[in-house]
């Protein structure tokens, strides 16, 4: 048995390897964000900056778009369909209906991601609030009937069912010819102008104003993020991406897995584990190829600048590649879980519990310092100018500096901040902060 996996939900414990994994998953979402600007896309004006490791910047981008996008995320997403399972188990073993308070629990989760949005408009908490509702209007479901749901789900048949319809309901094409207007004939001298001399305030051709950027308040940007910022947000998330199918898809997974208490006896069953690990890095392998066969040349992490209407070709290649994604997204949560379950290697890897357990507090105020480092109201000007391995050098220095505070807290607190502040109003109630 592992160091560290023998309390279980039903005892009324945590099993410390999912609090280390949620710590794991923040590692690859922080740094994908940073690559991203948090969502910050400014034409600056920024101060001179000379890059250092620019060498390295080629790699680094590579590794972000081939290893971490989308893939620590879906882990991030997987854990929250399993806490869902934990909390309601717990209240059933109690005799307690939870569904009530778990649909409040959600009201304040969404309230969280609006005021995170606010800040930075990519942020998820608010959509995660709306899948936590799904999640509780589907319970009642037999595990097959989830499974199916999520396969369905990942294979893509959202976009396939939109497709079709509009193809269905498209009106047939009709040729017309439509002649063109007879010319006008202009007046003779209309328009002349002696050589060289030009309307006042008209520019010479090819001539183009000088740019000018917007002065960005911080007030303006909260307004952008909250307007503009959510409708590019869905946006990306169901018409130029399936990352919100997908999300809801893992949401259902981990429902699933939760169900089956992998994680209960994940210490017990490392020959299982093992098997499990090399079943998922096939898939990965097996869907790649596929998505290569259907739609070769496709670029999957270029998704979102795909011009033109979608084709039955991209529609199959995206869902391949999202199930190539999920399949190794699993694969990376099974190494974890392997290596946490070697007794030297969990207790280096229980580093990350502590900052797991405040993953609410910590995935915020990324949110926040993100904003603050990338947006032109704040630090912009200067590290919107930095490069790729740079700014994964500062990603990797606020993940450290937020696992250090995690675990300072925790010695002295029941929770992190947010999530006592959630707890409480969860139940209208101070809960007991102090250890």
């Amino acid at each position: 048995m592992s160091h560290n996996t023998n309390l279980t939900p039903a005892q009324g414990g945590r099993i410390t390897v999912i609090d280390a994994l949620r710590g794991f998953s923040l590692l690859g979402v922080i740094l994908v964000h940073f690559q991203q600007h948090y969502s910050v896309h400014s034409m600056g004006p920024f101060n001179e900056h000379t890059p250092i490791l620019a060498q390295f910047n080629d790699a680094v981008f590579w590794f972000v778009q081939n290893v971490l996008m989308g893939r620590f995320i879906n882990i991030f997403a997987f854990l929250f369909g399993m806490s869902f399972f934990i909390q309601m188990d717990r209240a059933a073993k109690k005799g307690i209906d939870f569904r009530g308070r778990f649909l409040w629990r959600m009201v304040i989760l969404f309230a969280i991601g609006i005021i995170g949005s606010a800040f930075y408009s990519g942020d998820i908490l608010s959509l995660y609030a709306i899948y936590g509702v799904v999640l509780l209007l589907i319970n009642p479901l037999k595990n097959w009937m989830l499974t199916a749901l999520a396969a369905l789900i990942l294979l893509g048949t959202p976009k396939l069912t939109t497709f079709a319809y509009d193809k269905i309901t498209a009106p047939p094409a009709v040729e017309q010819v439509v002649e063109a207007p007879e010319r006008p004939r202009m007046p003779e001298n209309m328009g002349e102008r002696p050589s060289g001399e030009r309307p006042r305030g008209e520019r010479p051709r090819g001539e183009h104003p000088p740019f000018v950027p917007e002065r960005i308040t911080f007030a303006k940007s909260v307004e952008n993020n909250l307007t503009r910022g959510v409708t590019e947000k869905v946006s990306y998330q169901f018409q130029a991406t399936n990352r919100g199918y997908i999300t809801l898809a893992i949401f259902i997974l981990g429902l699933i897995v939760g169900r089956l208490r992998f994680f209960e006896t994940a210490h017990l069953h490392m020959r299982r584990n093992l098997i499990l690990f090399a079943l998922f890095i096939a898939g990965n392998l097996i869907f790649g190829w596929l998505a290569n066969i259907v739609a070769p040349g496709m670029d999957p992490s270029m998704w979102f600048l795909r011009s033109g209407p979608p084709t039955l070709r991209t529609i199959m290649g995206t869902a391949l590649f999202d199930v190539e994604s999920v399949f190794s997204s699993a694969a990376l949560l099974m190494a974890f879980v392997i290596l946490y379950n070697i007794p030297a290697i969990g207790k280096v890897l229980d580093v990350l519990a502590p900052y797991g357990r405040m993953g609410l507090t910590n995935y915020v105020s990324q949110s926040i310092i993100g904003a603050c480092l990338f947006a032109m109201w704040g630090l912009g000007s200067t590290f919107g100018a930095w490069g790729y391995a740079e700014l994964m050098i500062v990603g990797l220095g606020l993940y450290i500096s937020q696992i250090i505070i995690s675990t300072i807290w925790l010695r002295y607190f029941k929770y992190g901040p947010l999530e006592w502040l959630w707890r409480s109003a969860t139940y209208l109630k101070w809960q007991p902060f102090k250890k």
